[in-house]
């Protein structure tokens, strides 16, 4: 396991903590091997997890719809820059070189990345482990969600640790390690 597809956001956050822990996630990534994917933005938090990467020698792989590429600030330090079509093709290409996926504070879109990885595990299209970087709880509401859903029957029971709520970067890489496929998803 070497690539490493991370869904974040293109803004800062609030709290000055976002950007700092996002930055030691790439520097992480970084000294242990672990390349990134992600969507190319050079803002954010998706650009201080690349300066991360970049800054302590690591590769970053950029995916990028021609049609953001024309109106966003797409990096200019990536390892590789990747164009693609459409924003569905940039999540299959992510998905199609990444090894696991990481979701780190963002927002909609970030979200809508996790969960299509998310329900692709359900229902057997991939079998990668997944993991949230929960930088200063942020992700605890989206937790109680997931654990609603499964208490009232909309998601099984077995899915509970499909994506685990990690506080470092060692604990995201320790969850890979430790991932077991949980199977397809069985109706009643």
């Amino acid at each position: 396991m070497k690539k490493i597809a991370v869904y974040c956001g293109a803004s800062k956050g609030k709290d000055a903590s976002y950007m700092k822990e996002a930055y030691h996630l790439g520097r992480y990534m970084a000294e242990n091997g672990y390349e990134l994917i992600f969507g190319a933005g050079s803002v954010g938090i998706m650009g201080a997890i690349q300066d991360g990467v970049l800054d302590y020698g690591g590769s970053a792989i950029g995916v990028m719809p021609n049609m953001l590429n024309e109106r966003e600030i797409t990096s200019t330090r990536l390892s590789e820059l990747i164009l693609v079509d459409s924003m569905h093709e940039r999540k299959n290409k992510m998905a199609e070189l990444a090894d696991a996926f990481v979701m780190a504070p963002g927002g909609a879109g970030s979200l809508e990345e996790f969960f299509e990885m998310y329900s692709w595990a359900q229902i057997g299209i991939h079998q990668k482990p997944i993991a949230v970087f929960n930088i200063n709880g942020f992700f605890e509401p989206l937790q109680s969600l997931i654990n609603h859903m499964i208490q009232e029957g909309f998601i099984d029971e077995k899915y509970k640790t499909l994506a685990p709520l990690c506080d470092s970067p060692k604990e995201l890489f320790d969850s890979f390690h430790n991932y077991k496929p949980l199977g397809v998803r069985t109706y009643d």
